[in-house]
């Protein structure tokens, strides 16, 4: 993917490669010229049948339903069922459909791509992925946009719950639909160009916001709340919407909110008009030129399109895919092709050879790993009867090795006092007050001399003992009587240091 393309790819979870399996093209497969374009907003079920003919798109049908299940919550073969009993009503045949994901169902995080390696920036993206959603990365699907600025070049990641993607699959194959797209509705309305364009979608109860620039989109919110209804008239909360866009826009680069002045709004006439009219009032100092956007240019798509076509996100998914443009993000999840079936059921000899020999060294592997499972089985169950019998024989070599130093034959310690008490005279001029032996050997004593000479032939005496090493004084006080303290090592054999 290189800069600014902003192509949309897979980051299914922990380990898993980037990839967009669903789009790749397979021997036999045939693109479809009819689609079911689908968008859901709240309960409201919109859906346009388009067809290409001669590098042009024709309407055959449009609809709109109210669902009284909610997708998400209702078990997903009730709600096909009722989503297939709205499609029968409207005489609606086709199999094949594409679906609009509401960008309410979007997380979204940003960061900045350092000079990497093409090869590793789809590890990075992962990381980025797994530090910058609120969410555990391995439940989200995850699309990549990318953009540049003036400081470097930004990925926008797109993460929507696994479990609503699945969900909302399972519920289309129930009313007997084949999804063939899943994007965020919004993305298709505007794709990125290389100007800045600020985009709001009005729906039910919310407004969707998209920036894009730079051939890639930049920002992706949902303001909820944003539509209130007050005895079944929808109103605008405008206050908040110009809060929430002053906060997005302080987000933004210096660089690219100056040159954010376009605004596209779209959605019902009367709500768009005001709202553009707000955004023209209240950003009068960004110069943003706002308009509402009702009607689709007549090359948005790259083929010929009705003039009568609805601005709505279930024909803007469906013209996208029919006209081969395809999606800025993709969350269709991959899935078996039908060639790659018929291949399996119908493989020639060498192939059916082959997967034989394949089947074989599986087994055979499979078989030495079962041996290793037996040989673990058995010392398990070893290990179990004698597991009591090492856990006291590890006690006892615990006890041993704590209390071994009490049982010193050598006597050391009753040989030192012995060496030190004659060391010291008898007529008590000079006396010990406290002696401390640490780590055996590393002795010192603290004491008391009735003067200065009896002190120095005390410490004499020890001089010339044979097992008095590194005799050194660390304190002497006063003349009559003196306070001392000294320290040595005992070593045994009476290898004497001084």
């Amino acid at each position: 993917m290189g800069v600014g393309n902003g192509s949309s790819q897979w980051l299914a979870g922990k380990g898993d490669t980037m990839m967009d399996l669903h789009k790749m093209k397979l021997p036999g497969q045939k693109k479809s010229s009819v689609l079911l374009g689908l968008s859901l907003d709240g309960g409201k079920l919109e859906g346009v049948v388009l067809k290409r003919v001669d590098g042009a798109l024709q309407i055959q049908q449009t609809f709109t339903a109210m669902l009284t299940l909610d997708p998400l919550a209702s078990d997903p073969q009730l709600v096909g069922r009722e989503i297939r009993n709205h499609l029968d009503a409207a005489e609606v045949r086709v199999r094949h459909c594409v679906f609009a994901l509401p960008l309410k169902w979007a997380l979204t995080t940003q960061t900045k791509l350092p000079e990497l390696a093409e090869a590793d920036v789809a590890g990075f993206l992962q990381i980025e992925a797994e530090r910058g959603f609120h969410a555990d990365a391995a439940t989200l699907m995850t699309g990549v946009s990318r953009f540049k600025t003036a400081s470097g070049v930004y990925a926008t990641q797109v993460g929507i719950p696994r479990n609503h993607i699945t969900t909302i699959e399972a519920v289309l194959r129930a009313a007997g639909l084949r999804p063939e797209s899943f994007s965020p509705g919004i993305t298709v309305l505007q794709p990125p160009k290389n100007e800045t364009v600020l985009t709001l979608l009005i729906g039910e109860s919310n407004v969707s916001v998209q920036i894009t620039g730079a051939f890639g989109v930049v920002m992706l919110r949902t303001l909820e709340n944003a539509v209130e209804n007050e005895g079944g008239r929808r109103t605008l909360n405008s206050g908040m919407i110009a809060r929430e866009l002053r906060i997005t826009f302080a987000q933004l680069e210096e660089g690219m909110r100056n040159s954010l002045k376009m605004a596209r709004v779209f959605g019902s006439r009367d709500l768009a008009q005001q709202l553009a009219d707000e955004i023209q009032l209240r950003f009068e100092a960004m110069d943003i030129e706002a308009e509402v956007f009702s009607k689709f240019n007549a090359g948005e798509f790259g083929v010929g399109i009705p003039a009568e076509a609805p601005v709505t996100t279930a024909f803007a998914i469906a013209a996208r895919v029919l006209s081969g443009q395809g999606t800025r993000f993709e969350f269709l999840p991959p899935r078996v092709s039908a060639f790659q079936e018929l291949t399996a059921k119908y493989a020639t000899g060498k192939l059916r050879k082959a997967g034989a020999v394949a089947a074989g060294i599986l087994l055979l592997v499979m078989g030495v790993f079962l041996i290793q499972q037996i040989q673990l089985w058995r010392l398990r169950s070893q290990w179990s009867d004698m597991k009591s019998k090492v856990g006291e024989l590890d006690q006892m070599q615990a006890n041993i090795r704590q209390y071994r130093p009490w049982f010193d034959e050598s006597h050391r310690t009753l040989s030192i006092l012995r060496q030190l008490t004659s060391a010291f005279p008898e007529d008590g001029v000079v006396s010990a007050k406290t002696i401390e032996i640490r780590d055996v050997n590393a002795v010192s004593c603290t004491g008391v001399a009735r003067d200065n000479q009896s002190w120095l032939q005390t410490y004499g005496r020890l001089q010339k003992v044979p097992n008095v090493a590194d005799l050194k004084v660390d304190r002497i006080q006063g003349k009559a009587p003196v306070q001392f303290t000294f320290d040595f090592h005992w070593v045994e054999g009476g290898a004497n240091a001084n």
